[in-house]
Formats: C-alpha cells, structure tokens, sequence
C-alpha cells in the first residue's frame, strides 16, 4: 500500500517537472488570483513607461546632445548641453509662438463651453422631438476628418467666397493669418465632446433646483449659469481642460491656416518647424522646444487630474 502511494507521488511529481515554469506559474495563480492582478499591473506599469514617458525621455537626451553627435544614439546623451534650453530663445522667439498657442486654445475654450453650456441644457433638461437623432447627429461630427473641410474653409477665410442675392454679392473677408480660421474649426471640431459631457452633468441636476431659482424669478438662462453649472462644476472643468488640450496639441489648421509666423498667430506647431533651415536641422533645439512647449500642458494635466477622472466617471454615474 505504501509502495502504490509513493508511485502515485512520485508521478505527481513527474507530472509538475513535466508541466515547465509556466504551467506551474498557472496552477498557483488559479489557486492564489492575487498574482494574476500583480502580473497584470506590472505589465500594463511598464507597457505604460515604455510608450508614454519614455518618448519624453528621447527628446531630454537628444536636447542634451550637442547636434553634431546625435549619430548613432544610445539611451543616454553623447555630452551635456544645457545652455541649448536658452539658445532656443535666441533662435526662434519661441515664447511667441507659446503665447499664441495659449490664446488660441484659451479662446476656443471659452467659445466651446458657452456654447456646450446651452446645448448642454436643452439636450439634458428639456423635453422635445428629435433629440436624440439631433444628439447622434452632433456626435457625429466630431468623427468627421479634418480634411473634409480644408478646401472650403480655405477658400472662405482667404476671401475667394462671394455669395450673391438679388444684386448684391456679398464677398467673405480674408482672415488668412488671424486667429479666426483657427479658433472656428477648432470649436467646430471639439464642441461635440463638450456638449455630450454637460448633458449628462445637466440631466443629472434635480429638477427642484432648477425650479426655487425660477420661482424666485430668475429665467432659465438664469438658473443655468447661476445654479446648473456651478453644481456641474467636475463636467465643465473636464469639458474646459480636454478642449484645451486638443486645442493646443491640434496641428492640421494650425499649420494650414496662417503663413509660418510669430506675428501671423502661428502656433507652437510651427515654431518648433522654424528651427529647420536650408542646409541643416538642429534635432536638439526641436527637441528643447518640444519640452518647453508640453510642459504646461502636463502641468495642465497633474493639476487637473482628478477633476478630470472625477468628471469622467461622475458622468457616467445615475443618482
């Protein structure tokens, strides 16, 4: 008997030798599923290093380079430049370009959550046919490509328009290298995210809130700013700072539109392009305006962070 119970041991024992370290690794994980989650957040920790920081880490080695070695790189900087962060200035007055940026997106933001804010209210708090078609059809929108509608909006803000009535022609100015055929695309193109946002903070609202304020004589534009959107304040935070991030990360109209200059609104898209000249390209200088250029945009990012998460997931919420 103890001869037959050992065999049956020693074929145990056989049988997981057999198995090799990843049928074993399995069998202890359906036992203990805790290391299944561990496994899991080690792979998606360093799957997120490599594709998200480790590019920002690329573009400090190649700042720090001195141009004429940025052959053959490795992972770390062949010397160490930091003076190239201030000789970036000296070049291309970079801190103009940043600044148009910044009133490009500013401005689109601005445009984009007064503009979600009242069709925010009327698809989210009123009742009336076709909504949820006009609600599809917005979103719908927001997938069409860029390009679709470069043509038409380039001959419309250089002045090549002319539309006639009767014998009037009524001709579209030339706002070529202003900021209006940026920042109009731009709401164009991500106000639906917005509207879709504060619709579902506003249909979440009570409806008696809404109702002390208009008993109290306040009018609905009233209590949409006064009540509403104070109460949705993660919805409106999350709606403000991804417009603004698209806004400033955006490249199609923003190279397209304007002439390549400081003084033309041209973004930080094009200044970091201005750095390239007839005979060479100065990778490290594009690489210092790369980072000077995102930092406030991360910043942006670890400020608002959780109002973004919180506004994301709060929407999503009924109560």
């Amino acid at each position: 008997m103890s001869s037959e119970t050992s065999g049956v041991g020693v074929g145990a024992d056989d049988a997981e030798m057999k198995r090799g370290p990843l049928g074993r690794w399995v069998d202890k994980a359906i036992k203990n599923p805790d290391r299944v989650y561990r496994a899991m957040f080690y792979v998606a920790t360093v799957f997120f290093l490599v594709t998200t920081l480790f590019p920002f880490y690329w573009l400090l080695v190649l700042a720090l380079t001195p141009n004429r070695l940025i052959t053959n790189m490795g992972l770390l900087p062949k010397g160490f430049q930091p003076e190239v962060f201030i000789t970036m200035f000296e070049r291309v007055p970079f801190h103009l370009f940043m600044f148009n940026s910044f009133v490009l997106g500013i401005s689109t933001t601005v445009i984009v959550l007064l503009i979600a804010s009242l069709a925010g209210y009327v698809f989210g708090r009123l009742r009336f046919p076709g909504k949820s078609i006009l609600m599809l059809g917005i979103l719908a929108i927001s997938y069409f490509p860029p390009a679709a509608f470069l043509i038409p909006l380039f001959e419309l803000f250089t002045g090549n328009t002319a539309l006639s009535i009767g014998a009037v022609t009524i001709s579209s100015p030339d706002l070529f290298n202003t900021p209006a055929p940026m920042v109009l695309p731009f709401s164009a193109l991500f106000l639906p995210l917005s509207i879709f946002i504060l619709t579902t903070f506003y249909g979440q609202i009570p409806d008696g809130l809404e109702d002390a304020a208009r008993v109290e004589g306040t009018t609905r534009l009233g209590a949409l700013f006064r009540v509403i959107v104070p109460l949705s304040a993660p919805g409106v935070a999350t709606a403000g700072v991804l417009t603004f991030i698209a806004v400033y990360n955006e490249f199609f109209f923003s190279f397209l539109m304007n002439n390549g200059e400081a003084s033309s609104w041209a973004p930080i898209v094009a200044g970091i392009l201005k750095y390239q000249g007839q005979f060479d390209t100065p990778f490290n200088l594009m690489a210092a305006a790369s980072i000077v250029g995102v930092l406030p945009v991360a910043v942006l990012v670890i400020i608002a962070q959780e109002r973004i998460v919180s506004g994301l997931t709060a929407g999503a919420l009924k109560e």
